[in-house]
């Protein structure tokens, strides 16, 4: 928004495969921890809704998301990182699911200018 706040909407479950001992027509939702970055238990918003996180009240310039986790760039270079940890993707030093954005303390002191948010890895320039 014009202010740089974050906003997100949409589902954080996927429709799995089909299960073997189920029928061939019914199909699992899985869902994917923190994806919406609104919190444990949110799974579903169906308009844009500002995240309760305000990155330490810093402007928002830019965000990458993919399938399982998000990252949010500031103006002052800093970055911020939610979902899946799996594979360490959030660059937080562990994979915990994180629910809210979390800045990355690994670039404290440094200006990053650009992230993407990769499969299961994220880049930082």
């Amino acid at each position: 928004d014009g202010e740089g706040r974050l906003s997100s909407c949409g589902s954080a479950a996927r429709e799995g495969e089909e299960e073997e001992e189920e029928d061939e027509d019914e199909e699992e939702e899985e869902e994917y921890p923190g994806l919406l970055g609104h919190g444990e238990g949110v799974t579903q918003l169906n308009t844009p809704t500002r995240l309760p996180s305000t990155l330490g009240d810093e402007r928002v310039e830019s965000v990458s998301a993919r399938g399982w986790h998000s990252l949010a760039l500031t103006a002052g270079g800093a970055v911020w990182s939610w979902g899946s940890g799996v594979f360490g993707r959030l660059g937080h030093s562990d994979e915990h699911t994180q629910w809210q954005p979390k800045k990355i303390e690994a670039f404290a002191g440094r200006c990053v200018v650009a992230v993407s948010a990769g499969g299961g890895h994220s880049l930082a320039v």
